[in-house]
């Protein structure tokens, strides 16, 4: 992936895992490939308000030895099995945070008596 995009992004998370990606959701191959002659690319200008971390970002995964097409198909048909779960866990989130608030209520309540 074109890393000096202004809309790349990466995560590293607390297991290690690293996630590129774009913000756009332009690079079907991520995160190995941008597609070629992308429309939306544009270079990243400055970093300023950025913070950045001590350590060095870690090494790519080597692209896998699947032909180009079949590394979109994949990984499209990955993402439809996180959407078509989405909403229902989004419902699951949402009943267990007005769950949470309504016990947290009873007890500010008590307390105040």
């Amino acid at each position: 992936m074109r890393e000096e995009c202004k809309h790349f992004q990466s995560r590293t998370y607390a297991s290690g895992e690293v996630a590129r990606f774009c913000q756009l959701d332009l690079a079907p191959e991520a995160p190995w490939r941008c597609p070629s002659g992308c429309a939306s690319y544009e270079r990243r200008l400055a970093d300023a308000g950025w913070v950045h971390g001590s350590l060095v970002e870690p090494r790519i995964e080597d692209e896998p030895d699947v032909p180009g097409g079949d590394v979109a198909s994949v990984l499209a048909g990955a993402e439809e099995v996180v959407n078509s779960v989405a909403w229902d866990v989004l419902a699951d989130v949402r009943k267990d945070d007005a769950t949470r608030e309504a016990k947290q209520s009873r007890k500010w309540w008590r307390r105040r008596r």
